[in-house]
């Protein structure tokens, strides 16, 4: 009975209430791929550098190259300690509430951001500091809250969503850039704050639709409000209270966290961090994921997002216009790429396959860049402008965009959807928020050791971060 009301729901398609929460959730990730895609034009932006003495003369090349990483780091700084929020108040105030108060969070830091003209360095790292706290939560909450109340068929393609809405967001984030510097002169301030006021808009739309959610069934049992919870599943599945597969995954929700008690109660969270890290088979699932981390973010994708336009000029692509739009047409692919994985791919190819086709193409392409990168520094100025160096060069534009091919059907598959569903309930949302730290901590690593200073001091380039 509870197979054939499942069938039944998946033919139907989403619910209403599974829309929101796909919509609200789900596309809270594009909240990460917005910021990457307008911070890595804006820095490039010639507003932008004028306004914050970017390339002051009074500034050493390492020094410029420090301004910029700190600039491009801060928001995952502030995600560090946003995962640890997230941690918090989903324990005490629900997923539902937390989801709201990270989208004002991220219309503060925002609004905080795109006021610093005229001002301070000092201003633009406190807004995207504030930015980060809010993000880093939706790396927490959304992935978690999906998994819960997803039906079981439909779980990996909902959690899959966070992933996917990261290149969404990209994609918006770049052609917003490129559209202002296009209409926008690059003496005015209004050149980078336009688009960087999507952000506050994108929040507030999220913080709306929350409103049509529902509250994680679970957090409602853990507070004993089992009428509650099994009203909000009933709404979410779009079935009667008393239909059985509602009834039954209310039952196994129930019986989950009262073992959990049993086997808790009484005790300080401090224990809950006991537990995580002196249980054997914890600490095999905590090994496990850090080094999935670890293997997907050094693998270097993100490097290549904040960086892109500054990347593809190395490449070859001369103007400002040329390379937003290169750079444009870049995100494009990814999430073109990204669904394709999540709705095609997985499914009939298996997780391991397609990570395994993603890992190949990412390798190449990636061998391909760091080969010519070598052999180009060392050429004169008149061999890089001869017929086959420029071909080359063109070459690497076109492996550019194939590392985020391999990275969007592979890991990027994979890292969100393990994580979610990979800890047991009674420790889930600690082990999740202690792997999402790592997740930023990494992040924040790559963006610094991404830059070097070249020897002239007359120029800041981007080095690949591999």
């Amino acid at each position: 009975m509870v197979d054939a009301s499942q069938r039944h729901l998946l033919r139907d398609g989403l619910t209403f209430k599974l829309l929101c929460a796909a919509l609200c959730f789900g596309l809270s990730g594009s909240g990460r791929g917005l910021d990457e895609g307008l911070i890595a034009s804006t820095v490039a932006e010639q507003s932008f550098i004028n306004e914050f003495h970017m390339h002051a003369d009074y500034l050493s090349a390492s020094q410029r190259a420090n301004r910029l990483s700190n600039v491009t780091s801060m928001v995952h700084i502030g995600s560090l300690p946003g995962a640890v929020l997230a941690f918090i108040l989903s324990e005490r105030i629900g997923m539902l509430w937390t989801m709201r108060e990270l989208c004002l969070m991220w219309i503060v830091g925002s609004v905080i951001f795109i006021t610093s003209a005229n001002n301070s360095i000092g201003q633009v790292y406190a807004g995207r500091f504030i930015i980060g706290l809010g993000l880093g939560q939706a790396g927490v909450v959304a992935p978690i809250y999906l998994a819960e109340v997803a039906p079981r068929r439909m779980r990996g393609m909902m959690v899959n969503m966070y992933g996917m809405s990261e290149y969404l967001g990209i994609v918006i984030g770049y052609f917003s850039i490129w559209g202002a510097s296009i209409h926008i002169s690059n003496s005015s301030a209004k050149q980078w704050v336009i688009p960087q006021s999507v952000q506050i808009m994108w929040a507030g739309i999220l913080f709306l639709i929350s409103f049509f959610c529902e509250e994680s069934p679970r957090f409602l049992c853990k507070k004993d409000r089992v009428d509650d919870a099994c009203n909000a599943l009933a709404s979410i599945w779009n079935l009667p209270p008393t239909h059985e597969l509602v009834q039954t995954e209310l039952r196994n929700t129930r019986i989950q966290l009262e073992l959990e008690y049993q086997q808790t109660a009484s005790r300080r969270w401090i224990d809950t961090f006991r537990e995580l890290f002196m249980t054997a088979a914890n600490l095999k699932r905590i090994a496990f994921v850090f080094v999935l981390q670890c293997l997907s973010q050094w693998s270097g994708p993100n490097s290549v997002t904040t960086y892109a336009p500054e990347l593809f000029g190395i490449f070859g692509i001369s103007g400002e216009y040329e390379k937003l739009l290169t750079t444009a047409v870049f995100g494009v692919v990814k999430l073109t790429c990204a669904l394709v994985s999540a709705l095609l791919l997985v499914d009939y190819l298996g997780r391991r396959k397609t990570l395994y086709l993603g890992l190949v193409i990412q390798i190449v392409a990636l061998v391909y860049d760091s080969i010519f990168l070598t052999v180009y520094s060392n050429l004169s100025e008149v061999t890089k402008q001869a017929a086959p160096a420029r071909h080359a060069a063109m070459g690497s534009v076109v492996m550019l965009f194939f590392v985020g091919v391999g990275w969007a059907l592979g890991w990027n598959s994979v890292q969100y959807l393990i994580t979610a569903e990979l800890f047991p309930l009674r420790v889930r949302i600690v082990g999740s928020s202690l792997v999402t730290c790592w997740h930023y901590a990494n992040r924040m690593g790559l963006s610094k050791v991404s830059l070097f200073a070249s020897d002239n001091g007359n120029d800041i380039r981007i080095e690949l971060g591999y």
